[in-house]
């Protein structure tokens, strides 16, 4: 008896394919297939949902070997940025944390000190991928061409695409509000995170900082800032609003004073130069003050408020209730507050006395929207924090999109808002009434764990991703591509055109490479990785040593690339030898371009746009690429995955409980590769019992000896429908339908055959190899180790697809009647919970598969004409028109669905009443009970009036 170790019989077959370098690929006269999946960031261990994406290359890659095609799988790290910088720090600094999470993956104890230098994380965690995950988990890569983005030999390719995209114009220097680190320098802010470890959906906000002149009996004229998004609502102030217990930074610039919380204060030294703290004053020392509202030049009192936010904006807030939902309900809570009035030397006459000032008409809405919205929402009190946030989305959207300005907005009145806006915030910008600051919507850690701030950079370097005649090249390029889903094919457009400038570079002490137009600064890591594949192509030669740093000169990539300069003449200049610079570039013409990109749905807007768009910028349309499959996530019981809620075990952990391939299959079988799919350990062990069945029943089908039977021809043809539909999923990168046909389908229709007395031991062979063949792609140890107990020779991941013949139709609709005549008795039985004594079938009459031969062959949902037709054919049956005419015009309903498969199955000419009643001694053991056949026309006994509703392929059924 076959027994099943997994992880004896994993490292077997990886000891077998590494030792054969399966995965090995050189150029030859098959048709190729190039496939990556996108670096994974060096960031330390990684967790189970991870090896989601990397297995799905895998399969696609093996699935592609067993087509026929010569395929390319490399593999390689992302270690551009600051994540192994931190993660050096920590370890340098003792991190107890961080050590413990070393030790709790099995880090070696040696290993540990050597993980205080940058680049020894990176050699170490390059290794961990390699061994402990990727090979761990099966995969046929070239690992000759291993490539990380911090190695010499890819800086160099580096510097020479930003040398080309600098000769294209697409390079430019501008001032820049950079997002920043103040330990590690500017960080990029998006989905991928990759160089934050919290904030990545925040987005840069730009406020509009009104100067109110206050009188503080300073030498300098004194300012209190704030902030607003909403600079045209300047109309409408009508008070101002401090936190009396909040103490407020005093900043110079030498020429005035500006009054901000201490958390603003720190945000403007960032960005504007030469400020000095001059002082501080509390917030209840500026309560009954006046100052002057810029823009509409009115004096306003200063009023408490506790809704001050000393970290949003600067801490103060110019109040306008027309349209600021919480502005209406503070200035109406303190309205009734005398206690409040009176402990703060308020004049109440003055409280009592603001009224909110109309300023934009907007749809749906009255003068005064903060007012109404308020009333209808119910909102009673500050308090009502989730209210009032909903409440000022709505009006603040409605005035956006809607508004207009009202009489009382002097030059901007009846002018939309939209453009109202823009005015009000340069007139007062250009007046000195207004100053600008840039800020984060949500807070942003770096990975090093400081706050992330924005920071003004004068001389920074851009890519131009706005240029339109780039934009547009890119769009016509992804329209021919094959990108999976099909949402994301749908909406890159849209991503594309809303592409601007990126910055490309930063400061600091960061891995990457030195930008080569200037080298203070280091290319960023999303705009280091958009061409890297095609490097892939060349990382074999410089592993091995034939290309060395110094030989790869732009000269050198010119040639190999893109075919410029004579061979003889790169030669010369790089010192390699024609040969060699002719084999390289062989290669890269055979194997570019790339067939698929294949990464997590955070790339869809950021890194696979710059990937499509560097490629057409740099290479010709021949290299351009041919795909991308973002896939979803694996994640934990509601959230991302954590140790708490299971999944965030050491991957090597995990393959050695589970099973490799029982987890390679939960990545394909558990959910659509675009879905988010919940860890679930259960059912990771439910596929491991499954697989361990079908090493059970492929032992049981080399033990049955046999011939020729009744039902062979019917599973020869389940067989060639299986092969066709994992064929078809495949195609479309529909893992989950593949595996559904290959694990549950397959074997399913394996034990149905056995069920029904066959015994072909012939056809239970080839049976069993293109299981074995259709299983390899997923579950490749389990396949190998059932390949070699078949006897076959060799490799099963290097066989072709089964050959098999197509399918047969009548075979399969007669015997797939059987089936689900039996499911309906089933379902019967189930519902009436009868122990049958006696079950009587009645097929269809002729006329009824006449009738739905004449719906199928015409198309036609319109039931008049083929009840005309088929009365004028059958005279006989004008006395029972009516029962015609309802079957025709139900089955005509649903003409248009009847097609493909299931009308051939319909149609395929099936001797009903014949083939069931062969059948009877089988029926008749399974239900322990007499078994009768009719026609439905022959007179026959009937006594509940149950022949009536025989239909072609689904007799009627009476059970006593």
């Amino acid at each position: 008896m076959m027994t099943y170790e997994h992880s004896i019989v994993e490292k077997k077959w990886q000891d077998r394919w590494a030792e054969a370098k399966l995965g090995e690929a050189e150029p030859d006269g098959r048709e190729k297939f190039f496939l990556i999946f996108a670096y994974p960031g060096v960031s330390g261990y990684l967790h189970v949902g991870h090896m989601r994406g990397f297995t799905y290359s895998d399969i696609i890659c093996r699935y592609k070997r067993m087509q026929g095609y010569n395929v390319l799988f490399p593999v390689g790290s992302h270690a551009t940025g600051n994540v192994s910088v931190t993660f050096a720090k920590k370890v340098k600094d003792g991190d107890p944390m961080w050590l413990q999470y070393l030790r709790d993956n099995r880090c070696p104890e040696e290993e540990i000190p050597k993980l205080a230098e940058s680049d020894e994380v990176v050699r170490f965690f390059n290794e961990v991928y390699v061994e402990d995950y990727w090979k761990r988990f099966g995969f046929l890569a070239d690992w000759r061409r291993f490539a990380t983005t911090v190695s010499s030999g890819y800086k160099r390719f580096i510097q020479w695409q930003f040398l080309c995209l600098h000769e294209q114009g697409l390079l430019v220097q501008k001032p820049y509000y950079a997002t920043f680190c103040p330990a590690c320098g500017p960080v990029a802010v998006d989905a991928s995170e990759t160089d934050i470890s919290q904030g990545g959906g925040a987005e840069k906000q730009e406020y509009t900082l009104l100067k109110f002149k206050i009188d503080l009996g300073e030498a300098l004229p004194t300012y209190i800032l704030a902030a607003t998004l909403r600079p045209e609502t300047v109309y409408g102030q009508t008070n101002f609003w401090a936190d009396p217990g909040l103490e407020y930074v005093k900043l110079s610039d030498g020429k005035e004073i500006w009054l901000v919380s201490k958390e603003a204060a720190e945000k403007l030294r960032y960005q504007v130069d030469g400020l000095e703290q001059v002082g501080t004053i509390m917030g209840s020392e500026l309560l009954g003050k006046w100052c002057l509202a810029p823009g509409v030049e009115r004096d306003i009192p200063i009023l408490p408020s506790v809704f001050c936010d000393p970290d949003v904006g600067t801490g103060l807030v110019t109040s306008v209730p027309s349209d600021a939902p919480v502005d209406w309900i503070a200035l109406r809570d303190l309205q009734r507050d005398e206690k409040m009035c009176t402990k703060y030397g308020l004049d109440r006459d003055v409280v009592q006395g603001i009224e909110p000032i109309p300023i934009i008409k907007s749809k749906g809405y009255g003068p005064l929207p903060a007012l109404e919205i308020c009333e209808r929402m119910g909102i009673e009190s500050q308090a009502d924090e989730a209210k009032l946030d909903e409440a000022k989305k709505e009006v603040y959207k409605l005035g956006f999109h809607t508004g207009v300005m009202m009489e009382n907005a002097g030059p901007y009145a009846n002018m939309r808002v939209e453009e109202a806006k823009e005015r009000m915030k340069e007139a007062m910008l250009e007046a000195g009434n207004a100053l600008v600051m840039h800020d984060l919507s949500e807070e942003v850690l770096c990975r090093c764990g400081a706050r992330v701030v924005v920071k003004r950079i004068d001389d920074q370097w851009f890519i131009r991703y706005s240029d339109e005649e780039w934009t547009k090249k890119s769009k016509d390029a992804a329209a021919e591509m094959n990108i999976r889903p099909r949402e994301f094919y749908d909406n890159l457009p849209g991503t594309l055109d809303w592409f601007q400038e990126r910055a490309c570079v930063r400061m600091g002490s960061w891995l990457g490479t030195r930008f080569p137009l200037d080298d203070k600064w280091i290319i960023e890591p999303i705009s280091d990785s958009t061409l890297y594949p095609i490097y892939d192509l060349i990382a074999k030669y410089v592993n091995s040593g034939e290309v060395k740093e110094e030989n790869m000169v732009p000269a050198f990539f010119d040639h190999v690339y893109l075919g410029k300069c004579t061979v003889e003449e790169v030669a010369r200049e790089t010192g390699l030898s024609v040969n060699l610079l002719d084999r390289i570039r062989k290669d890269v013409d055979y194997w570019y371009p790339l067939d698929i990109n294949l990464g997590g749905k955070e790339h869809m807007t950021v890194h696979f746009p710059v990937f499509l768009m560097n490629h057409v910028a740099l290479l010709p349309k021949a290299k351009w690429p041919q795909g991308i499959f973002a896939h979803w996530y694996i994640v934990g019981k509601g959230s991302k995955i954590s140790k708490s809620k299971g999944g965030a075990e050491p991957i090597p952990d995990a393959a050695e409980h589970f099973g490799v391939d029982a987890m390679r299959l939960f990545y394909c079988n558990s959910g659509s590769p675009f879905v988010d799919v919940e860890w679930d350990e259960g059912l990771v062990m439910t596929y491991k019992g499954r697989l361990e069945k079908l090493l059970s029943l492929i032992e049981q089908l080399g033990d049955i000896e046999g011939g020729e039977g009744p039902v062979d021809g019917w599973l020869e043809s389940r067989l060639a429908l299986h092969v066709a539909a994992v064929e078809d999923a495949m195609d479309a990168f529909d893992l989950r339908k593949a595996t559904n046909a290959v694990y549950i389908d397959l074997p399913a229709d394996i034990r149905w055959y056995l069920k029904r007395g066959g015994k072909n031991a012939e056809l239970l062979a080839r049976s069993s190899q293109t299981l074995v063949l259709l299983m390899s792609p997923f579950t490749p140890h389990l396949a190998e180790e059932m390949w070699e107990a078949l006897g076959r020779k060799g490799f099963v991941s290097m066989e072709p697809l089964p050959d098999v013949e197509g399918p047969d139709g009548t075979t399969l609709a007669a015997e797939d009647l059987l089936r689900s005549t039996m499911e309906d008795i089933n379902q019967i039985l189930k519902v009436t919970r009868i122990q049958p004594k006696r079950l009587v079938l009645y097929t269809a009459p002729p006329w009824k598969h006449t009738a739905l031969r004449m719906v199928l062959d015409s198309g036609d949902t319109n039931p008049g004409p083929i009840i005309k037709r088929l009365l004028n054919e059958e005279p006989t049956l004008k006395r029972n028109g009516k029962a015609v005419s309802q079957y025709v015009s139900s089955i005509a309903k649903d003409a248009r669905k009847l097609v493909g498969q299931v009308a051939e199955a319909l149609l395929a000419p099936v001797d009903e009443k014949a083939y069931l009643q062969a059948t009877i001694p089988f029926l008749e053991k399974e239900y322990g009970c007499t078994v009768e056949i009719y026609g439905a026309e022959e007179g026959m006994e009937d006594p509940a009036n149950k022949a009536r509703h025989a239909a072609p392929r689904r007799p009627a059924i009476y059970v006593e």
